[in-house]
């Protein structure tokens, strides 16, 4: 993974969870490690989200 980025929800805070390029998942307070997903696992779990989030 070469590129992380943080939710805009987590403003300044290190507490937070991270997604990568590439795909993976990380802890931004242990960045060493990170929990590689696929592409298609990521993008089921967005529509997932997105349409609880709606409901």
């Amino acid at each position: 993974m070469s590129s992380w980025r943080k939710s805009s929800y987590s403003e300044d805070s290190s507490d937070c969870v991270e997604v990568g390029r590439g795909v993976g998942i990380r802890d931004s307070k242990a960045p060493t490690a990170y929990l590689p997903v696929s592409g298609e696992a990521w993008s089921a779990f967005l529509r997932d989200v997105t349409r609880v989030t709606h409901e």
